[in-house]
């Protein structure tokens, strides 16, 4: 039976595969960076890639390297932070680090040392794991929240690597599914040495799944360690910006742009001295983003080139429709601020730390959420939408501390913003709450890294 259901997953596997194969394709057109490495995916890498693997020539440790394998730009960041928590604790430690996407592989450059080596994760396919097991031959493998690889695990499992899963959850869609498939689920799972849940609900899912009880422990989120002031950062993008408050859409996506534009245009009537800053989840979106804010009626300034096409300037609404296009190049004291756009990788983090108030997006059109602990860290004013499943029990945690807004829909978001900005005491106090709220929930990272290295000392 077991080898007739990884018989079926494999074929099922490809079929999937060679169907989506298309918009993969046309992902790495956007993004770029791919091609270079594409032999990675089938676990064939470049020479000095396969020397650095051998532990050649810097080799600083006899000891076979640790395997990290993180996906989204959120994932990296926590990968990264327990890389330093195990650097710190066992300096010679080596990683290999793998990532799927060219955004999280800019992202990864920034977290690895000189003796680690950066790679993407090969496909799901037999040959392509073994290959690429072979090829790094690592003491541990340390898999982030759900990245849940069949075949890659249980060629792991065999060769009696050490296999992690840390700041584990399991959605809200995807619990039902793996409750379903426990018996495809559970022979995966319990291929772990030990599972880090985030809250006790993604334990019961786990188990629910099919995992050992035994090999899951509820840890809380590590991205409570992960959030780091950006200070150089928070300099240079003030500079950008310049003086003012600002209203902050952060790591939105499609349908959450237009709404805080309206409610840009809404706020500006009472406040035109506030600044609107759109940072888009995926700066490849961000010429539609820039579409969308020209259309609105506001100019743009996009962090990658400037000033956009359209002149910054854009006439107040006392000048008529049909004046536009001369008012955009003649008018000067009856002009708004432009709406600027952050279409680079990598200062979100900076964003927040200069923000007087800030939306954290995925989360009011689209199910799922982005990270809101890190404005929340720089005691910033944080509204989320109704959708924030993939940080669930970092809400509970910041719902339960009072420490940020969640609100239904865009009337509600509206109103709020409009409130904030004109009650500066009612903005410090959530402020101070939200970061008092995370600094009292960090140190998951060290913890974590001091069981993970018992269990390969012992």
């Amino acid at each position: 039976m077991s080898a007739v259901k990884w018989f079926i997953y494999n074929v099922l596997f490809g079929i999937v595969y060679v169907a989506m194969l298309p918009s993969f394709l046309l992902r790495m057109k956007r993004r770029g960076g791919y091609r270079a490495r594409m032999g990675d995916r089938f676990g064939r890498y470049p020479n000095e890639i396969l020397a650095a693997l051998r532990h050649e020539p810097r080799a600083t440790s006899h000891k076979p390297p640790i395997w990290i394998h993180a996906v989204s730009v959120g994932e990296v960041a926590v990968a990264g932070q327990l890389m330093r928590a195990l650097r710190a604790k066992e300096p010679s430690v080596r990683f290999v680090f793998s990532t799927t996407s060219s955004t999280g592989w800019k992202q990864a450059e920034g977290q690895v040392g000189p003796d680690d080596v950066l790679i993407y994760n090969p496909l799901d396919f037999g040959g392509c794991v073994r290959r690429a097991l072979d090829a790094a031959r690592p003491r541990a493998i340390i898999l982030t929240e759900s990245e849940i690889w069949p075949n890659f695990i249980r060629a792991a499992k065999k060769r009696g690597i050490p296999l992690f899963l840390i700041n584990a959850r399991v959605s809200d869609r995807s619990a039902p599914r793996y409750r379903k498939l426990r018996w495809f689920f559970g022979e995966v799972l319990r291929c772990f040495t030990k599972i880090f849940a985030q809250s006790d609900l993604d334990a019961k899912r786990l188990t629910d799944a099919g995992a050992d009880p035994a090999t899951v422990a509820v840890t809380g989120s590590f991205k409570f360690d992960v959030a780091k002031r950006n200070s150089p950062k928070e300099e240079e993008l003030r500079a950008w910006i310049g003086a003012g408050e600002i209203l902050l859409g952060g790591s939105t996506w499609p349908g959450e742009d237009e709404a805080l534009l309206r409610i840009y245009a809404e706020l500006a009537k009472t406040r035109p001295e506030v600044k609107l800053v759109i940072a888009p989840r995926h700066f490849e979106k961000a010429d539609a983003v820039e579409a969308n804010i020209l259309k609105a009626g506001f100019g743009c300034v996009r962090r990658s080139k400037g000033v956009s096409s359209a002149s910054c300037l854009v006439p107040s609404a006392e000048l008529k429709h049909e004046d536009s296009r001369e008012g955009n190049a003649l008018c000067t004291s009856r002009c708004l601020a432009p709406v600027y756009l952050c279409d680079t990788t990598g200062e979100m983090m900076g964003l927040f730390g200069i923000s007087t108030v800030a939306f954290v997006g995925k989360s009011l059109c689209e199910h799922g959420s982005q990270n809101m602990i890190e404005p929340c860290l720089c005691g910033v004013p944080t509204l989320v939408g109704p959708y924030t499943e993939n940080f669930r029990p970092v809400m509970s945690d910041l719902l339960a501390a009072e420490a940020i807004l969640q609100v239904p829909d865009e009337a509600s978001l509206k109103r709020e913003i409009l409130r904030l900005f004109a009650d500066p005491e009612a903005r410090a106090a959530l402020g101070a709450r939200a970061q008092a709220a995370v600094e009292r929930r960090r140190g998951v990272v060290d913890r974590c890294a001091d069981e993970l290295l018992a269990r390969l000392r012992a």
